[in-house]
């Protein structure tokens, strides 16, 4: 059984005991989230669908920790014009576990 949820204007495919890094959620470590924007549903030759959203359906989440990712390096130069910016950025993030899927 998978689903494909929402969060963080990002989709991602999810089943029950996966491990995943969404965009950051304002919860503390442990608490258990509920992300109720269920695209679809799959159980086995099952499939449901919505339009957009599948209508009662929940995925449990439990959140595992917070971090930061991997420095991203943005370099911009305008040739012949002596024109260079040099910048750095770190993305935060929620790790979660997936406990089950609620149809």
């Amino acid at each position: 059984m998978y689903a494909v949820v929402k969060t963080g204007g990002k989709q991602y495919r999810v089943s029950a005991g996966e491990k995943l890094r969404i965009e950051q959620v304002p919860a503390a470590v442990g608490q258990e989230i509920l992300l109720d924007e269920v695209l679809l549903v799959a159980d086995g030759e099952a499939l449901k669908i919505g339009s957009p959203l599948v209508a009662g359906a929940k995925v449990k989440a439990k959140v595992l920790g917070h971090g930061r990712g991997e420095k991203v390096r943005i370099f911009k130069m305008r040739r012949r014009k002596h024109y260079r910016k040099s910048q750095g950025h770190r993305q935060n993030y929620t790790e979660i576990e997936i406990l089950g899927i609620a149809e």
